[in-house]
């Protein structure tokens, strides 16, 4: 069972942070503290002690924007240490997404915090303390499955798949923010940057934090023209403007932006463009 220190300068969402997790059966203890300096003296205390200690704590649940030092301040410094607590930052903001990452935190949850989304974060924690669920099936996927089989040619729409059902690939894919789900248009998507765990939907009138690996987006997406051009970035085939290729480097214009294509990329997807162009 989790030892975990939720982390938040404001009251009352420290205390539903605190009474959520208390509430899981996969937490032994649950603390609070409502300042940066409150939270490094308690994870200092545990860390004095070594993570077998009787104050030792496994998982720091983490408010970004605090009066002083911000939770990304207290993650970098933790970083610095052999064995430090697992971090999971519980923010009302989406933006900090790849500084987070890049911290080596286990999770990142936006608020309001919903149970079901607080409880992946546990589990996702324990797994990678070595203490996976037992019995428990896995998450399910963010977006639909797009291989869900459609009706053939010439069907009636609502008739069932059968032998010989092509694949549909969905027209889109849910956004949370805030407790509140959009559903994004896939047409509607110029390109999608890879931002840790996370990937980042950009759109002609702004972009949408998903839970979801760019890699699973390549594969899901395929279908819809989409192409992997660079480890970050997954860009719609049609919504390149220009490419190009100087000084050795290559790069594309998908509207306002301009977005680097890797060496092993570049030729594959000249190709296509080429091919996309002349029909």
């Amino acid at each position: 069972m989790l030892r975990v220190l939720a982390v938040d300068d404001e009251k009352p969402l420290l205390e539903e942070l605190l009474y959520l997790l208390r509430s899981d059966p996969r937490v032994r203890s649950a603390e609070g503290a409502s300042d940066a300096t409150g939270a490094l003296r308690r994870i200092t205390r545990a860390l004095e002690g070594g993570p077998d200690g009787p104050d030792g704590i496994d998982v720091v649940f983490l408010d970004i924007q605090m009066a002083g030092l911000t939770g990304l301040d207290i993650a970098r410094l933790l970083s610095g240490f052999a064995r430090p607590p697992l971090i999971v930052f519980v923010t009302a903001h989406e933006g900090f997404a790849v500084q987070a990452f890049d911290l080596k935190a286990v999770d990142y949850v936006l608020k309001p915090v919903r149970p079901e989304r607080l409880a992946e974060a546990v589990r996702r924690a324990r797994a990678l303390l070595g203490r996976p669920d037992r019995a428990q099936p896995a998450p399910e996927p963010a977006v639909p499955d797009p291989r869900t089989p459609a009706p053939p040619a010439g069907a009636e729409a609502g008739a069932g798949a059968g032998a010989g059902a092509v694949e549909r690939v969905p027209e889109q894919i849910a956004v949370e923010l805030g407790g509140v789900t959009r559903f994004v248009a896939i047409s509607d998507i110029a390109y999608v940057e890879a931002q840790g765990d996370y990937a980042r939907l950009h759109t002609d009138g702004g972009s949408h934090l998903v839970r979801i690996p760019l890699s699973t987006l390549e594969e899901r997406w395929a279908a819809r023209g989409f192409v992997r051009i660079h480890r970050r970035h997954l860009v719609a085939l049609g919504r390149i403007d220009e490419l190009r290729m100087e000084a050795g480097t290559t790069s594309v214009r998908v509207g306002p932006a301009e977005l680097q294509v890797s060496r092993r990329h570049a030729r594959d997807l000249r190709d296509l463009l080429m091919r996309r162009a002349t029909g």
